[in-house]
């Protein structure tokens, strides 16, 4: 592809997906299935959720597995590198973590990446560095028995000059992860990663196989500002048809939530919905849980998972 068609590709990216219709249910109308046969994905736990508690040292990266496990019934994890972000290539560290997830039966998913730089910037340079800097995580995750490393697409320019160096930065970090058999998956993290159209084109171009991405139902929004301490969105793509476009890309799903009803479901988007749009879409991998609310973070995390059973068993 010359450079003119790419960047017609580029502008136009996804946009057929866009004309798809979404499948609308509701908790209150679903003809749910009584069949009782097993949920056709797999729970897991994304570390984040207990970040407060972390970042309070109240809980070390080292416990995590054993708080999933004890605490809440879940064997397997998602790291995140900032609880341990000078350990990626301390092997005595990496291994007593490996054996403690060995001892309790927890298999570890992936390991979220922050701080690295970013993968999307201009500078070819500062973009190379981000990259390499990326390589001592892939090979955490492979000695930890992950299948991926969650990364971010993130660059300062226009719509089209980030989506091209994203193309290139994820391209070439695929290869290596390739190389160590693990995946690079890009969550929509805020900007144009946000936006589905931008994002789907991006693994289109990428086109390996290793590369991948991983839907989160709460991260849509393009454009925010700050008003009296508070994030307001001001530019939000739609999740549901953002999910459905990043599914056939998908190599883990990030289940967001913030504050539930007395019925247990979550207030601010539909799960039904959701959750039938993941399983339109044949995936039956781990859907992690990712709390973000106020209430405590052992409740959150708790009524995640109930609220993940609960509508996973009936659209299974």
């Amino acid at each position: 592809m010359n450079n003119e068609s790419r960047r017609e590709f580029l502008r136009k990216g996804s946009l057929v997906a866009a004309g798809l219709g979404l499948f609308s249910v509701s908790p209150q109308n679903i003809a749910f299935s009584k069949t009782g046969g097993d949920r056709f994905f797999k729970i897991s736990l994304a570390e984040w959720s207990l970040h407060k508690t972390l970042f309070a040292g109240e809980l070390t990266n080292m416990d995590f597995p054993g708080k999933a496990k004890n605490d809440f019934g879940i064997d397997a994890i998602e790291y995140v590198n900032q609880f341990f972000k000078d350990k990626a290539e301390d092997t005595a560290y990496l291994s007593e973590l490996k054996q403690r997830c060995e001892d309790l039966g927890v298999t570890s998913v992936l390991i979220m990446i922050d701080g690295e730089g970013q993968l999307a910037e201009l500078d070819k340079k500062k973009r190379k560095e981000a990259v390499e800097n990326h390589y001592k995580w892939v090979d955490a995750a492979k000695f930890l028995g992950c299948h991926s490393i969650r990364v971010n697409a993130a660059g300062n320019g226009s719509f089209e000059e980030v989506q091209e160096a994203a193309i290139d930065g994820l391209g070439k970090l695929a290869k290596y992860g390739e190389k160590a058999g693990i995946n690079i998956i890009v969550e929509n993290h805020g900007g144009y990663s946000s936006n589905g159209n931008w994002l789907t084109a991006v693994m289109k171009e990428v086109n390996n196989p290793y590369c991948g991405t991983l839907p989160d139902f709460g991260n849509f929004c393009i454009k925010t500002t700050w008003e009296n301490g508070n994030r307001k969105c001001l530019e939000e793509f739609d999740r549901y048809e953002g999910t459905r476009m990043l599914m056939p890309y998908a190599k883990g799903v990030s289940a967001k939530s913030y504050a539930f009803n007395e019925q247990g479901y979550e207030t601010t988007m539909d799960y039904v919905k959701l959750l039938e749009i993941v399983k339109e879409a044949g995936y039956t991998g781990h859907v992690g849980i990712e709390f973000e609310g106020q209430m405590p973070e052992v409740e959150g995390i708790r009524a995640t998972k109930k609220l993940l059973e609960m509508v996973g068993d009936k659209l299974s």
